[in-house]
């Protein structure tokens, strides 16, 4: 039996991203319906490692990441819980003096763009961490950067956008979809056709499966995390850890965990499955423990993978199709959608109702790759 809804907005993809935007439509006064193959926020958002930073991300990313940081404050009263951020501080290490040299170009580059970063030198970074191995010389301090539990934001965001009015189908496949030259239909399993005046595409690592429906094909490539968590500890690490180069990262929960990660896992789109690597997990490891040498000996309780989408220059797609009018794509977030995920959800309303947004998206436009 054929069940047919018609909203303003049908959107395709249940993470951060995708829920943040049906509940801003929401606010906006338009009907939504999303859609997700399986539970909001499992996908990409809930699999990472769960670091909400600007540091180090591309410049062109910055404006869209500030405006997201400053969401990630007012997450209790937007949807009605904290998602454990806490505003921790992000530090990336430098592990040699060309290490160092590349985060003071950085540095000075990103004030250009508005963001604050401390250069910490050889002796400071003792001082300030004294629980770091040798090989580490310094170290750029992003303060007002955090984490944040992946597991539980994505989930809120849904809720809150059920809460809003917003009709959110889980576990709903969705298998096609067109453009008469005035509406979209959408077509998913169980018989479910949604059509609308407006679609948007957040669907990850299968986003490009979905740009390929409308002529927008875009080189989405699958993401992998390693991603690895310990049996609780003594607090002790109270800052979100990267390194120059990216190969290993680390936090601490306030229960004692650490999370860490680096390297990629095994994934297959067309599976849709995905799995830690034993040999990736045991390199973060000799990793880590060169890193902070007293997580020697931690008991590894679980391990993990997901599925993402990346981009070849490793910045999202995120804007208006290349071929049909009022398709709107937001993909490939390269392992940066979990901290940019709430503003791109205001974004993708804004583009909508209002026809532009004020936050620069225009290096992320799908033209680039023409």
């Amino acid at each position: 039996m054929t069940e047919r809804l018609r909203p303003d907005v049908a959107i395709i993809g249940g993470g951060t991203a995708g829920c943040a935007a049906a509940l801003a439509l929401r606010k906006r006064g338009l009907s939504v319906v999303l859609m997700d193959k399986g539970y909001c926020g499992a996908g990409a958002s809930g699999v990472n490692f769960g670091g909400v930073r600007r540091q180090g991300r591309s410049l062109v990313e910055l404006p869209l990441a500030t405006r997201s940081r400053a969401i990630w404050d007012r997450l209790p009263e937007l949807v009605g819980e904290d998602g454990e951020f806490r505003a921790t501080g992000h530090v990336k290490l430098a592990r040699s003096d060309a290490d160092m040299a590349v985060l003071e170009t950085y540095a000075r580059n990103a004030a250009e763009w508005g963001l604050d970063l401390k250069l910490i030198g050889p002796n400071a970074v003792r001082d300030d961490y004294p629980w770091l191995g040798r090989k580490v010389v310094g170290a750029s301090l992003c303060l007002d950067d955090g984490q944040a539990n992946p597991r539980l934001v994505g989930p809120a965001f849904a809720r809150a956008a059920r809460r809003a009015g917003a009709d959110i189908r889980e576990l709903t496949r969705v298998e096609a979809a067109s453009f008469d030259g005035e509406t979209f239909d959408v077509r998913a399993a169980g018989g479910l056709v949604v059509t609308s005046r407006w679609l948007i595409n957040v669907a990850g690592a299968w986003a490009g499966q979905v740009a390929d429906w409308f002529g927008d094909g875009a080189p989405v490539q699958t993401l992998s995390p390693n991603m690895v968590v310990t049996e609780p500890l003594p607090f002790f690490i109270d800052r979100s850890i990267g390194v120059c180069g990216g190969d290993i990262y680390v936090r601490q929960v306030d229960r004692g965990n650490v999370v860490f990660g680096g390297g990629a896992g095994w994934g297959d789109i067309e599976l849709e499955r995905s799995r830690p690597l034993t040999a990736t997990t045991e390199a973060s490891m000799a990793k880590l423990i060169d890193l902070i040498p007293a997580l020697r000996g931690a008991l590894v309780i679980r391990s993990w993978s997901g599925l993402d989408g990346e981009m070849p220059d490793h910045i999202p797609v995120i804007g208006a199709s290349l071929t049909i009018p009022r398709l709107l794509h937001a993909f490939g977030f390269s392992g940066h959608g979990f901290q940019l995920g709430p503003a791109v959800g205001e974004v993708l309303s804004e583009l909508i109702v209002d026809g532009e947004t004020p936050t620069d998206i225009k290096a992320f436009a799908l033209a680039r790759f023409r």
